[in-house]
């Protein structure tokens, strides 16, 4: 069984994705290639995967920017493009396992949720306060907006838990 359903664990989907031969990589190349692609295709895909993933970089700082769905971007512009990108991106010390839990439909760590609303409200507020003028007071109507609806967007995924051997 070689895809992410929900209840599968992450480290499951790893072991599968390591366990997986260079063949088998070749073969899905080789029909990417019969599809006619061709080398451009995968280097600009390549490159969209990158720009994806310094933007969802950026978002674990930035509020406005958001960091999840970039990073699932760049796993498929990499899954067209490049492995060795693919797998480092689903195995990074960083966002790894949130993202293969995410995409695996397990959810986000309630530590990850309770932070990340944290960061936001702080920098929505303190963006709100001082550095947009009163004048504009739409813009800060906007970001109140924006940081309501990226709460509700993370209060509703899935909380992973982990299961109890």
């Amino acid at each position: 069984m070689n895809t992410l359903t929900p209840g599968r664990s992450c480290g499951e989907y790893q072991k599968e994705l390591l366990a997986k031969t260079k063949s088998d990589f070749l073969d899905e190349a080789r029909a990417a290639a019969a599809l006619g692609r061709k080398r451009l295709i995968r280097m600009l895909f390549a490159a969209s995967g990158l720009l994806c993933t310094g933007l969802g970089l950026l978002g674990i700082f930035l509020p406005i920017l958001p960091t999840t769905p970039f990073l699932l971007l760049a796993a498929a512009c990499f899954i067209r493009s490049s492995d060795r990108l693919y797998f480092w991106l689903m195995n990074n010390s960083l966002f790894g396992s949130c993202l293969c839990r995410y995409r695996a439909g397990d959810g986000l760590p309630l530590s990850f949720k309770v932070w990340t609303i944290l960061l936001l409200w702080i920098s929505l507020s303190l963006s709100a306060l001082l550095a947009i003028p009163e004048r504009i007071w739409w813009v800060r109507l906007l970001l109140l907006g924006v940081g309501v609806g990226v709460t509700i967007h993370l209060l509703c995924i899935k909380t992973y838990t982990k299961l109890k051997s």
